[in-house]
């Protein structure tokens, strides 16, 4: 019998990123290399691991703007495009490199890859992929949960009709794709405030996962830490994060990503090859970007890099899934003996960690998972929910509002690079409010500027901006997207309360900003 349970969680998510009215738009590859690098190489994964008889199991949420972009006719046909682009680039490396052996077999190996992804996307799975996730929760390996509908950073939200917009909405699109109603939410950013609670029971949602210390902080303190979940005096379960697997896995200095032996994602092609060679594949601007052709390996610390090998990388892969394996062991026997019900370790991280970021991620979680099953008998994985059930005892406690991110108390999203935006925010939900409020019955035009004006606001309120705003990435992005979407809200309000909608600007702003499509704005009455 197992002493106690893993369970990974994986989150999904990517701001909405679609622009019509641009040809080639550079931060839709925000989507094309998430496929390319971490979705389809998941599915990679648990199609094998099922092939093989393995018994995983892993839960996963897919945020509303992901779904809504994977299901995109025009991204999709963009998908097809960016794979034709990087096929003929790795067509031209293969003869460029032929007479260097280690980066020719490197060319063909992206080049097989791309392929097989193309054959993937277009033939296998008919460009559905969501289908293909859909699949593995029915097979009862993979536990999908929801998130709120663009990703809004609830704790700084102040009008609670807009955080219930938001989960309401984030379920209903979650059973719009998967067609039953989720058990569990990730919440944006891990942000935990209790005003949530109500509004998740509201929705049916079971449980919800946080950051470590929302659990340890918790009132009463948890006998046990994070390792058995606590109920809320709401009747909601709450998971809290394990400090020490994260670190093993997330960390680019402490953890398994930044060994020497890993692919190096800061060299690509793109920034090194002659100008006149690569001008073709990266932006139309002239501006060099990532292509996703990287030929080294992070080598050390000195700058110096050497050839990427991936059969030096796949070895390390197995020595860290059993590192990770075994520290889960030694973790579990500690715990079981110390507690009268069976530990769990929850180990949360992004999704796009796996693949994009730290390209060997899946074969690791492949490995880790294969070990897992046939190597110990130590722990079991588990989902989040088949941990419920099992362990249907849990001490009442209320979380201590939290987030993940530096310091864990909402300073990414709230701090002298983007505390500005909020304001607008505020003020855009009361009047969001007051627009469903005094339009009880409205159809035709009026109707559509409504649903519209919700759309805008919600797009708004994703957590991505704010946060861009604070890493220093894409800011000038990330700043245009914000006051795009309030200023097209504050356009709607005033032409819907002065009943002169401008039609022609409705519907080009609707085609553009085509999110939620069935959302009707009497969600924020």
């Amino acid at each position: 019998m197992a002493k106690g349970y893993v369970a990974l969680v994986l989150h999904a998510h990517l701001p909405y990123v679609r622009h019509p009215e641009h040809d080639n738009f550079l931060e839709e590859r925000w989507l094309f290399e998430a496929i390319s690098e971490t979705y389809i190489p998941l599915l990679n994964t648990f199609e094998s691991l099922s092939n093989e008889g393995v018994d995983y199991k892993v839960t996963m949420s897919i945020t509303p703007p992901l779904l809504s972009m994977l299901s995109d006719s025009l991204l999709q046909e963009r998908y097809i495009r960016y794979l034709e682009k990087l096929i003929s680039l790795t067509d031209k490396e293969i003869e460029r490199t032929k007479e260097q052996q280690e980066f020719n077999l490197l060319a063909k190996m992206y080049n097989d890859k791309y392929r097989n992804d193309l054959y993937i996307f277009t033939t296998k799975y008919n460009r559905d992929l969501i289908s293909v996730f859909k699949s593995f929760q029915d097979s009862g390996k993979l536990e999908l949960i929801a998130s709120a509908a663009t990703h809004g950073f609830l704790p700084l939200m102040e009008n609670s009709n807009a955080i219930r917009a938001q989960v309401s909405t984030g379920v209903k699109v979650y059973e719009k794709y998967f067609g039953c109603k989720p058990k569990g939410i990730w919440l944006p950013e891990c942000g935990y405030t209790p005003m949530v609670e109500n509004i998740l029971k509201e929705n049916a949602i079971e449980y919800f996962i946080t950051e470590s210390h929302g659990i340890l902080f918790a009132d009463p303190k948890p006998v046990f830490g994070t390792y058995s979940p606590i109920v809320t005096p709401a009747g909601i379960v709450a998971f809290g994060r394990d400090i020490e697997s994260s670190r093993q896995v997330w960390s680019a200095t402490e953890g398994y990503p930044g060994d020497f032996d890993y692919r190096e994602f800061y060299k690509d092609i793109g920034y090194e090859l002659d100008y006149d060679y690569i001008k073709d594949y990266i932006s139309p601007d002239g501006q060099r970007i990532q292509t996703g052709i990287k030929y080294f390996r992070i080598t050390d610390k000195t700058g110096q890099k050497q050839p990427y090998n991936p059969i030096w990388a796949h070895n390390k892969v197995d020595i860290h899934a059993s590192n990770f394996m075994f520290n889960r062991q030694k973790q579990i026997e500690f715990l079981s003996d110390k507690m009268d019900r069976p530990p769990i370790v929850v180990c949360p991280y992004d999704a796009e960690l796996f693949g994009h970021w730290w390209y060997e991620g899946p074969y690791w979680l492949y490995s880790l998972f294969k070990k897992t099953y046939y190597d110990q008998n130590t722990f079991k994985l588990i989902t989040l929910s088949e941990y419920m059930a099992e362990n249907p005892v849990m001490q009442v406690s209320s979380p201590c509002p939290s987030t993940w991110g530096h310091k864990g108390y909402n300073e990414v999203w709230l701090n002298t690079s983007n505390d500005w935006i909020y304001r607008h925010l505020h003020k855009s939900a009361d009047r969001m409010v007051e627009l469903a409020n005094s339009n009880l019955y409205a159809e035709g035009l009026k109707k559509d500027a409504l649903n519209q004006a919700a759309r805008e606001l919600l797009l708004a309120q994703s957590s991505d901006w704010a946060f861009i705003m604070k890493a220093g990435t894409v800011v000038p992005y990330a700043i245009k997207r914000t006051k795009d979407h309030v200023s097209r809200f504050t356009k709607l309000y005033h032409d819907i309360k002065e009943n002169s909608i401008d039609e022609e600007w409705l519907r080009d702003i609707q085609s553009k900003d085509n999110i939620f499509p069935e959302l009707d704005y009497s969600i924020y009455r």
